[in-house]
């Protein structure tokens, strides 16, 4: 969706090796750290790990908990952040707040920022709600919607001007002003978030951002993604 985005900021490198050592220190009666020309490469330790961790659903979860992969995501609606916060995942977030960061409101009252920039709108199309009832959001209300959250952005930046403090202004926004956020994951908590919110009836916005994130987990770490794919995408079920 226009202006959606995933970066990637940092990630333990060879991450499946690390996972590997920590899996092996728990049964080997070695120091596991002296004997690093024995350890497989980054491609063969995967294959172990999801052999002994994963497969025949065993859920040895724990070792993957040693590595982490951080994003910096933006342009995504505020309720793609509430969504993302809901249930414990083992995640850490650092998200603009709206107290310091509304200048892009005052932009678009200004007419230097477009409208959708700085607040989302569902495409046109047909929807179905959570009990199963379909409707149709058409391109003249979706104009109406448009007008809507120029008006706000133009009140807010009135209160600005007249000397209101920014989270007093900001309680008059549309709902789904955009944010930009950095996230943490390791990759117990990044396979958890996927159970959680690629599955089919995930909300339109989160299901997007699990997307933009897939392809860097199929870099970061091939093995434990391509057993993802077949085992556990889009189905739904809660990591242990």
């Amino acid at each position: 969706m226009k202006y959606f985005r995933v970066d990637l900021i940092t990630a333990t490198p060879n991450p499946q090796r690390c996972i590997y050592v920590g899996m092996h220190q728990d049964y080997s009666e070695s120091f596991v750290g002296e004997n690093r020309i024995n350890w497989p490469d980054e491609k063969k330790a995967g294959e172990i790990c999801v052999k002994r961790l994963l497969a025949g659903e065993r859920g040895h979860y724990g070792p993957m908990e040693h590595v982490q992969i951080v994003f910096n995501i933006g342009w995504f609606p505020h309720s793609v952040m509430q969504q993302a916060r809901t249930h414990r995942i083992g995640v850490s977030f650092d998200v603009q707040s709206m107290r310091y960061t509304g200048n892009r409101i005052n932009q678009v009252a200004k007419g230097l920022l477009d409208i959708e920039e700085v607040f989302y709108l569902r495409p046109i199309g047909h929807y179905v709600d959570r009990k199963g009832r379909r409707y149709n959001y058409t391109q003249t209300q979706r104009n109406i919607d448009l007008q809507y959250c120029e008006q706000a952005a133009k009140r807010y930046y009135d209160l600005i001007e007249d000397g209101f403090a920014e989270e007093h202004a900001r309680g008059i926004l549309p709902f789904d002003y955009r944010q930009h956020f950095i996230v943490s994951f390791t990759l117990r908590g990044l396979l958890h978030f996927l159970d959680l919110r690629s599955k089919r009836d995930a909300q339109l916005e989160i299901r997007e951002l699990c997307r933009l994130i897939w392809p860097h987990l199929e870099n970061w770490a091939p093995e434990f993604a391509a057993w993802y794919q077949q085992k556990r995408l889009y189905k739904a079920r809660l990591a242990p």
